[in-house]
């Protein structure tokens, strides 16, 4: 049997960017460019409405060799493209990408590796509130959600623990899953990472997310304040360097003072690359620091960038970027925060 499953993976042209995939039947060795109506994916207009998806990394399709004895007799593959125009030009959409793989083997000798906690909320598809939530009545405010165990204090485990096993069939880097603050809020890490791959996984994982909601009737929310009066939604981006892992302490020390001195000066750039509506979760509570103002803390977690316990004890040489939205396009953002600390950046 030569036939295999290529599913075609893209985002589009809205904003923040919306997942669209196609299914394409071909021989073994057909791993090609495939083209797809740019006119309905906010891409380009009706007149000249083909678009062309190159493809740019492949998975494995987890979804179809698991959920089905009989797909799992057709090998498949996920395919993450970049969209371009007819001229093989990257789309606005691709650009960031392209931008971020220039980045990162402009800089390679930085030895830069990240890591990105992304946090979402399953929502009922149907009636449009968080899964577990009564429609007329918000749940009570408490301290069990947050890494909690039993069915009064998390919603939505089996989707949260079939997602991660989802993605370690794919090949995504995922380091591990936790229930967070809200009632059926979840978070899940990529990474460590370089930071193409760590986009690209994040991408493929979101998608995944995406698809095993379907069949739980549910989705999953990237709004970053879903819920107001509520914790919002976070992707938040640990990175690190050579210098900032270095076993010298002043070096160490020394790096990551001047690597928050350029992301405190260029606080304005960043945010506008950190998602979407992110004002409505940067207010000042739950543990966040305000929109307008940058502050960073050991162990901190209402600043905007935090030092970790591991970092300050010389166990580890990593920084949290806490700004970051959960709805964060991961090219724009990660693109953005390397020109911030390497490139000279025009305000």
């Amino acid at each position: 049997m030569s036939e295999m499953i290529y599913e075609y993976i893209w985002l589009d042209g809205c904003n923040p960017p919306n997942l669209r995939s196609k299914i394409k039947i071909c021989d073994d060795d057909e791993l090609s460019i495939q083209t797809f109506d740019g006119s309905s994916t906010k891409q380009s207009s009706p007149e000249r409405s083909d678009l062309v998806l190159n493809p740019v990394r492949v998975y494995e399709n987890p979804l179809f060799t698991t959920s089905n004895l009989l797909y799992s007799l057709y090998p498949a593959k996920l395919i993450l493209c970049e969209v371009l125009d007819e001229d093989m030009n990257p789309t606005e959409t691709s650009t960031a990408r392209r931008k971020l793989a220039y980045l990162v083997q402009k800089y390679r000798n930085e030895e830069i590796l990240v890591s990105i906690e992304q946090e979402y909320v399953l929502m009922d598809a149907r009636h449009r509130y968080p899964l577990g939530w009564h429609p007329n009545h918000h749940p009570q405010p408490s301290d069990a959600y947050y890494c909690g165990v039993g069915a009064k204090s998390v919603v939505g485990r089996e989707i949260a623990e079939e997602h991660l096993f989802a993605c370690l069939d794919a090949g995504i880097s995922i380091s591990g899953m936790n229930a967070e603050v809200m009632l059926s809020q979840w978070e899940y890490q990529i990474g460590i990472c370089d930071p193409l791959r760590a986009a690209d996984d994040l991408i493929v994982s979101r998608y995944l997310l995406y698809r095993i909601c379907e069949r739980y009737s549910a989705y999953p929310s990237f709004d970053p304040k879903p819920v107001k009066g509520w914790s919002g939604s976070g992707c938040h981006i640990n990175i690190s360097t050579k210098r900032t892992r270095s076993q010298d302490d002043k070096i160490r020390n020394d790096e990551i003072k001047k690597i928050i001195s350029k992301l405190r000066e260029n606080h304005e750039i960043l945010l506008k690359n950190y998602g979407k509506n992110n004002h409505e979760r940067l207010t000042g509570e739950h543990e966040t620091c305000r929109y307008d103002e940058f502050r960073y803390g050991v162990m901190d977690r209402t600043a905007s960038v935090r030092i970790p316990w591991l970092t300050h004890r010389g166990y580890a040489g990593y920084i949290e970027d806490r700004r970051p939205a959960a709805n964060m396009n991961p090219y724009d953002a990660l693109s953005a925060l390397l020109s911030v600390l390497f490139e000279e950046v025009e305000s």
